[in-house]
């Protein structure tokens, strides 16, 4: 990851940290006078947030360590990782909190709040909304230049962005300002009509919110630490520039592993030309890795297999070259198509161990 990248993730992660931290106090202060569910459901899912900000930081500082003998390929992982313990953190500590909240209020009876603390629950809401819409547009404006940077648009990179800490921060205050707007409506209710259900009702959709959060954000994290592939665009691209060397007659295998979210390995099966020498294929390969690591910086470690091709090899080779060319045309579907395909070929596979067991 570049110094410039890390000092904006590490940036908007600081800011985020100091914002739950302060409403964290704020709702805790006010649910402990209210006793309203929804406040407390708050107070929760904001001391879960601020808690998961430090295991983000945590990430940033051991993700930088150069590689060693023990991790030969460095400690990128390092993000991922401490992002799948945010996740956690979001659905036992937020979710789950708020969720038994809810179910508690609904089930024993609670004091009513007197008129003033309904205002000093307004008051609490409304600066802790100013605070984390602060820091979600901060988390915001990073996603959207990255998007500009990469061509994509901001939903598309928000979705495939291998970047766990800013989608993290985005994913974090996205659910803090709907849960703070969800939390003011059940009090408002629960105001208005004097009934505390609207109030725990509030604070059980709050909880549900956070676990599908908890769950989405695990989900992609756990997929990049088990060793996801780089993003099928890069993989295009890498196919492209590699198959128009005179050298290749074929890409007949291209494997990568997201090893940070700027950090890919590339290994590559290559069917050279017939009675091309074996020095030039040891040249050939060594330009083609400089040549990657130039035109693409997240390709850090590059190794290529020279090797002969069968004739299933060459065709599947044939398919994913002809995406590749589309790609490199200005096809904006041919990433799509490949996804597609690298599917379909999965659920053969599976049907096929299924049928052989």
């Amino acid at each position: 990851m570049s110094d410039n990248a890390a000092s904006e993730s590490r940036g908007t992660v600081l800011l985020a940290f100091g914002t739950n931290l302060l409403i964290a106090i704020a709702k805790t202060a006010a649910g402990a006078v209210t006793l309203s569910s929804a406040m407390l459901a708050e107070a929760a899912h904001s001391w879960a947030d601020t808690l998961n900000q430090i295991f983000l930081l945590t990430s940033l500082r051991k993700a930088a360590q150069p590689a060693d003998s023990a991790h030969p390929f460095g400690y990128g992982k390092e993000r991922f990782f401490w992002t799948l313990l945010a996740a956690v953190g979001i659905f036992v500590t937020g979710a789950g909190f708020s969720i038994y909240q809810g179910v508690h209020s609904l089930l024993n009876h609670t004091k009513e709040p007197d008129p003033a603390e309904f205002y000093l629950t307004y008051a609490v809401l409304g600066v802790s909304f100013l605070l984390e819409g602060a820091s979600l547009t901060r988390a915001l404006r990073q996603v959207n230049a990255e998007a500009e940077r990469l061509g994509r648009t901001f939903l598309t990179h928000l979705r495939r962005s291998n970047d766990p800490t800013v989608k993290a921060v985005a994913s974090e205050d996205s659910a803090a300002v709907t849960g703070i707007v969800l939390a003011t409506i059940g009090i408002a209710l629960h105001q208005a009509t004097g009934s505390a259900v609207y109030d725990a009702a509030a604070s059980i959709v709050i909880g549900v919110l956070l676990a599908w959060i908890a769950y989405a954000l695990g989900r992609d994290t756990k997929d990049l630490l088990i060793g996801e592939s780089a993003d099928p665009e890069l993989r295009l691209d890498i196919q492209h520039m590699v198959a128009q060397r005179p050298e290749v007659d074929a890409v007949l295998e291209l494997l990568t592993m997201q090893l940070s979210p700027n950090d890919v390995l590339v290994a590559m099966k290559i069917d050279f030309v017939d009675d091309l020498e074996s020095a030039r294929i040891e040249a050939v390969s060594t330009e083609i890795e400089l040549e990657l690591r130039e035109a693409y910086p997240t390709v850090r470690h590059v190794y290529l297999d020279a090797t002969a091709s069968s004739r299933e090899q060459r065709e599947l080779a044939g398919v994913v070259q002809q995406l590749a060319d589309a790609d490199a045309a200005g096809d904006t579907g041919a990433a799509l198509q490949l996804s597609e395909l690298e599917q379909a070929r999965d659920r053969e596979a599976a049907a096929a161990r299924e049928r052989a067991g």
